[in-house]
């Protein structure tokens, strides 16, 4: 397997908002879908400002975010 294709930053749509999480509220929780491929989902939390339907540039894919309490 090539190696560069597996640093290639992935592009991921964001499906739903789940809530804020953090010690101030600072971080979303979003889950995204993946534009390359549809089926697969997972849950990731976010820095800054997020609505459904933003593209999100993910450096590293196969991390989930813990769910929120």
């Amino acid at each position: 397997m090539d190696k560069l294709s597996d640093t290639r930053p992935k592009l991921a749509r964001v499906k739903l908002v789940m809530g804020r999480t953090g010690s101030r509220g600072t971080v979303t929780q979003v889950r995204v879908e993946f534009l390359d491929d549809v089926a697969r989902s997972i849950v990731r939390n976010v820095k800054g400002p997020v609505r459904e339907g933003d593209i999100l540039v993910l450096l590293e894919s196969e991390r989930e975010a813990r769910r929120l309490r």
